[in-house]
This record gives C-alpha cells, sequence and structure tokens, in this order.
C-alpha cells in the first residue's frame, strides 16, 4: 500500500513518520507545503474526513501569534481554509492519507500500524 504524506520536511514529527513508514517498507509520496501551499480543495478533502478542531495545530507558535480575530477565524471552516493555506505550519503534521481514502492526523505509531497493515 502507497500512501501520501503531508507536512513539513524539518518537523522532527515528520521525521519519525518517515522512519516508521520506511521501517515498515511502505511507500509513500511527500507533500512538503513549504515547497506547495496546500490548496483549498486538498483542505477541504481533509475536512471531510476529519474535524477541522483536529486538523489545526494549536500548539505551535504560529497559532500562538494570532490576534484573537484570527483564531477566532479558525474555528468556521470557510474563513479557516484561508487562513491555513497561508500558514500551513498551523496544520497537524503529518497528515497521512492511505489508500481507502482515510486518513490520520499527527504521528500516532498504532494508529498508523493498524491503517497499513
Amino acid at each position: 500500500m502507497s500512501v501520501k504524506v503531508y507536512g513539513i520536511k524539518n518537523c522532527n514529527t515528520m521525521k519519525k513518520a518517515f522512519d516508521f513508514l520506511q521501517e515498515k517498507g511502505v511507500p509513500f509520496e511527500f507533500f512538503d507545503y513549504k515547497k506547495q501551499k496546500p490548496t483549498a480543495e486538498l483542505l477541504q478533502g481533509f475536512l471531510e474526513k476529519t474535524e477541522l478542531s483536529k486538523l489545526v495545530n494549536k500548539q505551535g507558535t504560529t497559532f500562538r501569534k494570532m490576534s484573537d480575530a484570527q483564531k477566532e477565524a479558525l474555528e468556521n471552516q470557510k474563513s479557516a481554509i484561508p487562513i491555513l493555506i497561508e500558514n500551513s505550519s498551523m496544520i497537524k503534521r503529518p497528515v497521512i492519507v492511505y489508500g481507502d481514502g482515510s486518513i490520520t492526523l499527527g504521528f500516532d505509531p498504532a494508529e498508523i500500524a493498524s491503517k497499513i497493515s
């Protein structure tokens, strides 16, 4: 099974995910948000499979530096998507899309293993 991995190459969590997939022998295609911004269509596709509150990484410095108005805009899908396109580091990493179309957010070895086995 080949998977698609979305995120930022230099992120430590991403590196763990890459190593894990390689150890398991799972081929993957990587999409780096820093080289190509996520599209509205891509983000809408993610949001068909998960909640906005789970997709937005509220732990990082990008989120903490935002104004209260921007943070409030991240509570609504329509206003959140343009913010996430411009601030892709706020998208939970990694987003892994599996052959069946399902996704996982973040690096959870047990959850990823259940999807690839």
